[in-house]
This record gives C-alpha cells, sequence and structure tokens, in this order.
C-alpha cells in the first residue's frame, strides 16, 4: 500500500513534475516544481489555507508519481505535455481545441504550390498565418491563382515531368504547365516570389509592377495582355480592401485578456499579424476556481502555445503572470518560435488601450454564455425531468444508460452503452461489447449478455474497492433500451437475476425510422415533438444507435484494412498505423499520391512508392 508521508520523505530536492492519482490509479492533477519535495509537501500540510479545490483534490489523491528533470523549462514542457495528454480533473484546462488555417507555400518542391492547410510541420514550406477568418484565406488563395499561374496539381517533379498532358488550368490560362516542360523552374519561381510578396503585404510594389507591365503591353498594342493585367490589378486592388483593418502600430503579437465567472473563465485574444489586426477569438478554461486571474493567464499560455504552430514576438497581458513565471515562459516560448519574445503588462498607451478592450469584449463574451448556460439547463436537466414525469417516476434521475445491439446478419455482432447525466452525454463512461456467447442474429440473447457483463463489471468493482467509484460501478437511474417489448423483456430478466430495480423503458421508431415515443409498463407514451424532454430522448436513441453502428462498421473495417495493408511490401504494422491515422481509411490511402504519403510519420520514398504502386497495380486484393 502507497504510504504518502514516507514516499513524501524520499522526495528529491530537484526540479521536476508531480502526478496526483486517486484510488482507481486515475490521474488527477498534474503540476510542475523547482524543488519536488518542497512543492508536493505543502498539499499535505496547513489543509486550513488551501482552497476549496486544492482541499477536495488532497483528498482524492490516493498516491501519486513524480519525473525528475534537469530544468525547470523541462519540467514545464513535460507538465503542457501530461496536461493535455490525460486532461486531469483538477488541472485548469482549456476547453476549446481550435485550429487555424495557414496558408502553405511549399518551397520544398521543385515548382511549389499554394495552398490552404491546417497542419504546420517542418518540411521547407513557408507558411503564412494562423488567420481566423477561414473565408479570407480560402478568397485570398483563389485570388493568388487567378493572378499567377501557379500549379494547383500534387505531380512530384522530376518524376511525372513529361508523363501526362497539360490539364485544363493550362488550357484555361491558370498554368503554364510545368508538368509538361513549358515553363522553366526560374521563370515559374518569379511567379510564386510575386505571389509572397502579396502574401506579405508588399502590395505597393506589384502594382506599381502590374501597372508598368499593362503600360508597355498598351504602347505596343498587345491589348489583350494589358487586358490581362488590368483584370489582375483589380483582383489585387480587391483583396487589399478586404484586408484593410485597423493599423495598430505593433508587429506580431497576442493580446489576452480574462473574465471570470463561476468555476469558469473566458479568455479572449486579439491576434495582431504584421501591425494589422486580423482576428480574435475567445477561449473557455474550466476548473478555474479558487485560481487567481494571473494564474489563469498563465495556464492558458503554457497548454495554448504548447499546441499551437505560431508564437508571436509579444504576449501583451492584462494581468501579470504568476509569480516566478515570466522569465521561464520567455525563454521556452522562444525556443518554440526561435526567436527573442517578449511578455509585456501595459499600464498605459496604445498597448494599454488594446487590452483594455480585449477584457470589455471577454466580459461581453462570458455574459453572453452565462445565457447559453441557462438555456443549455432548460435543454438538458429540464429535458430529463419532462420524461421523468411523462413516465411517472418519483425517484432521482440523474444516469440514463441506454443500449443497442449491432450486427451484419449474425456477424460481428456488438454491443454499445452510452451515458446520459443530467441530460448531456458523459463519454467517458460510453462502453463497447463484442458479443462473445451468442452465435447468429439473436437480438434478445445478445442483450442479455451485454447488461449481465455490465453488471458484473460493477459488482466487481465494488468488491475490490468499495470506496471508490470505478468506471463501472455506478449503476444508472433509468435505462433507456433502442427498440421495444423484446429489447424491455431481456432487460427486465437480467436485472430481475441480479435482484436490480431499475426503471425500464424502451424507445420506438415510426415507419420513417424516426423517434415516436417511449414504451413503458407496456404502454405507450407520447410527448410532444417540440418538447425539450422528446428532443433528449430523440438524441438519446441517435446517439446509442450511433456508437453501436460506429463500433460494428470498425470491426469490419479492421477485417478489410488487414486482408489489403498487411500486403503491401515495406508496410510493417507501425507504418500501417501511421498511414490509418493520417489518412482516415484505406479508400483515402488508396487515393494519394507519393507526395501526400510521404508526409506521413515514419515514410520513406521507398515505402511511399511501394503503396502508390501496390494500388495502381491492375490485380490486387482487398
Amino acid at each position: 500500500m502507497f504510504d504518502i508521508k514516507e514516499e513524501l520523505k524520499k522526495l528529491p530536492m530537484k526540479p521536476g513534475v508531480y502526478i496526483m492519482k486517486n484510488a482507481n490509479d486515475e490521474i488527477i492533477y498534474v503540476g510542475k516544481a523547482v524543488k519536488l519535495k518542497n512543492r508536493v509537501s505543502q498539499y499535505f500540510q496547513n489543509s486550513k489555507n488551501h482552497s476549496p479545490k486544492v482541499a477536495s483534490m488532497v483528498s482524492n489523491i490516493s498516491e501519486f508519481e513524480y519525473i525528475v528533470t534537469d530544468t525547470e523549462m523541462e519540467a514545464l514542457i513535460l507538465e503542457c505535455n501530461l496536461i493535455k495528454e490525460h486532461s486531469p480533473k483538477y488541472n485548469i484546462a482549456l476547453k476549446d481545441d481550435k485550429t487555424y488555417p495557414y496558408i502553405k507555400v511549399t518551397l520544398n518542391e521543385d515548382f511549389p504550390r499554394i495552398f490552404v492547410t491546417r497542419r504546420h510541420i517542418k518540411d521547407g514550406s513557408k507558411y503564412y498565418g494562423p488567420i481566423t477568418d477561414a473565408t479570407a484565406v480560402k478568397e485570398t488563395v483563389e485570388a493568388i491563382h487567378k493572378m499567377w499561374p501557379i500549379r494547383k496539381c500534387k505531380k512530384v517533379f522530376p518524376r511525372d515531368l513529361g508523363k501526362e498532358r497539360p490539364c485544363l488550368n493550362y488550357h484555361i490560362g491558370q498554368c503554364q504547365a510545368p508538368c509538361d516542360g513549358l515553363i522553366t523552374k526560374e521563370e515559374y519561381m518569379k511567379n510564386i516570389e510575386e505571389a509572397m510578396d502579396f502574401l506579405e503585404g508588399k502590395h505597393h510594389d506589384i502594382v506599381a509592377k502590374m501597372k508598368k507591365k499593362m503600360q508597355e503591353a498598351s504602347d505596343k498594342m498587345e491589348f489583350e495582355v494589358a487586358a490581362a493585367y488590368r483584370d489582375k490589378l483589380k483582383n489585387i486592388e480587391s483583396i487589399i480592401e478586404k484586408q484593410k483593418m485597423s493599423n495598430t502600430g505593433l508587429q506580431d503579437s497576442d493580446v489576452i485578456a480574462v473574465a471570470r465567472a463561476f468555476d469558469e473563465a473566458l479568455i479572449q485574444v486579439f491576434f495582431i499579424r504584421g501591425g494589422k489586426m486580423t482576428g480574435r477569438e475567445h477561449f473557455l478554461l474550466k476548473n478555474s476556481e479558487g485560481t487567481t486571474r494571473g494564474q489563469v493567464i498563465t495556464e492558458f499560455v503554457k497548454q495554448f502555445y504548447s499546441g499551437t504552430a505560431f508564437v508571436p514576438k509579444e504576449l501583451i497581458l492584462e494581468e501579470d503572470l504568476e509569480s516566478g513565471e515570466k522569465e521561464l515562459l520567455e525563454a521556452w516560448l522562444a525556443t518554440l518560435r526561435g526567436s527573442k519574445v517578449i511578455v509585456t503588462v501595459p499600464q498605459k498607451g496604445e498597448k494599454h488601450k488594446l487590452v483594455e478592450l480585449a477584457g470589455k469584449n471577454a466580459i461581453i463574451t462570458l455574459e453572453q454564455f452565462g445565457e447559453k448556460i441557462k438555456r443549455e439547463q432548460e435543454r438538458t436537466k429540464g429535458a430529463v425531468e419532462e420524461i421523468k414525469k411523462a413516465l411517472g417516476l418519483s425517484g432521482v434521475i440523474e444516469r440514463i444508460e441506454s443500449y443497442d445491439i449491432s450486427h451484419t446478419q449474425g456477424f460481428n455482432a456488438v454491443g454499445s452503452m452510452v451515458v446520459f447525466e443530467n441530460g448531456k452525454p458523459k463519454r467517458s463512461d460510453y462502453r463497447k461489447f463484442k458479443i462473445k456467447t451468442v452465435i447468429g442474429a439473436n437480438d434478445f440473447a445478445s442483450m442479455q449478455e451485454v447488461l449481465t457483463r455490465r453488471i458484473n463489471h460493477s459488482i466487481k468493482e465494488k468488491i475490490e474497492n468499495p470506496d471508490a467509484e470505478g468506471k463501472f460501478s455506478r449503476l444508472p437511474d433509468l435505462i433507456m433500451m433502442d427498440g421495444g417489448r423484446p429489447q424491455i423483456s431481456a432487460a427486465l430478466e437480467v436485472l430481475a437475476n441480479f435482484g436490480l430495480d431499475i426503471p425500464v423503458c424502451g424507445m420506438f421508431k415510426d415507419d420513417s425510422h424516426r423517434t415516436k415515443g417511449l414504451l413503458f409498463n407496456n404502454k405507450e407514451i407520447y410527448m410532444p415533438l417540440t418538447s425539450e424532454g422528446f428532443k433528449l430522448v430523440t438524441r438519446i436513441q441517435d446517439e446509442v444507435h450511433r456508437f453501436a453502428i460506429e463500433y460494428h462498421r470498425k470491426l469490419r473495417e479492421k477485417e478489410k484494412i488487414d486482408s489489403v495493408l498487411n500486403h503491401i511490401p515495406g508496410i510493417g504494422d507501425a507504418r500501417r498505423k501511421a498511414l490509418l491515422l493520417h489518412f482516415g481509411d484505406v479508400a483515402h490511402i488508396k487515393e494519394a499520391d507519393v507526395s501526400d504519403l510521404l508526409e506521413v510519420k515514419g515514410m520513406n520514398i521507398k515505402a511511399a512508392e511501394s503503396v502508390y504502386g501496390f494500388f495502381r497495380q491492375d490485380t490486387h486484393g482487398e
């Protein structure tokens, strides 16, 4: 048994990361320390000085682990990675996972392409962004392709040179066909350089150059050429007008402010790029009760910039960072950016005005969320109350479990369990069951197997650890079956065998396979179609069906994958998993060309060409 007092004595006076765990071996908190012994010991001393949140966390600690690092910087990086991976219950958690688009110029290719991407990787390409307005990004790239004849294809040069005739883009004047050798690399790069100048805001030089070329063409009476330059100028002027935003006088900066309410905090960020305000975004952080505004901003900076591809030159903050963190975070951000990063808290001037504006926006946005929370409560807890009333139940209904069976003519039969607590899906408690004891299409017996296994898991957890809440230990207050009388009967038989009294109802559909009503105590119960209760029933039925189908398809796909990818020379388990993770399924792998395949982790040119060639053979099995 883990003896906390004894283990505290063993802690070193070195920097590192500590990991707090509960009785179920779940990570509930991750922190860093300059001196592990001092920091961790503080949690178990002077409990009167702890905030309610810290006191609650400490009461749930059954054991802790620690990882010693050489420096505080290494501890910070490790802390960020572990929080992102495990999402501990008591850490301030960034709820948003936004990825912004970039404009990518593939300078690592002989004839570069320009396109929109949300992936920022170190591959020798030039990236512009991140940009919050996805529509503006798309319009900009489209305009570039109209103004400069840059290829859109994914051909690999020189491998694909001369293999195919020029495509439609060549014939409509939007590409100069490097694939057929109709333009030199030097001439092509002039187009790329001009397009990059445009992306970097050097509009004046481009406009002046095009006006000169238009005039020269006109003087030579090459009116079609002059007209083409005239159209390009119109496109440029249109884009410039759309891109116009307030000039802040700053370079690349992020302005960060915070608003607080209850256990949530809202961070407002203004993005300034090249001296112009290019966009803004808000981010919600949960579990922030008992923390200062400075601590909230500190945690946001650590979590947000550990996951974003771009770090600006300056962070302009509304509040000071947590004590002792400024120098460390500046150094860490500098390593991410590759050059110096400054963190400032302005007290006056233009920067202070920007921070104040961000703060006002944060408050307004959080107030909007307050109204949203009220509506959400009506949609969730209020909906549960409506279902409870419709069924005539009197007890507390907090946890609802729903079950469904999916198979193909009895093959690959699976069961699904979804959980809703207070009207919201609790995806961490969703469970999948591969049917083991039933042969053929027997939904009744399959459902009985699923429920029996689910309850046996609960009994086992309660015996092994009676004081802790395990993954299965908490039983539902209401069971909702996807189906009618047979499904209800299967559930009631299992519950009776275990001596359990849990209400069971069925969710049945109409002839169009839409949710129609509930079946309870052999009575059909109908709810108003516009009521929140009926909408919740529909969501539960759709969700349990989706979860079952998804698992069933996954098993079928696995069989297909095993029969295809395992037969490709040079593709082992690691590469097979990497390919599937990158492309999602075999169909997209099949469509990929060599350059796309090379973007996958662990792939080299030989392996990429092996996959490419395999799917382009005249005959191969699937």
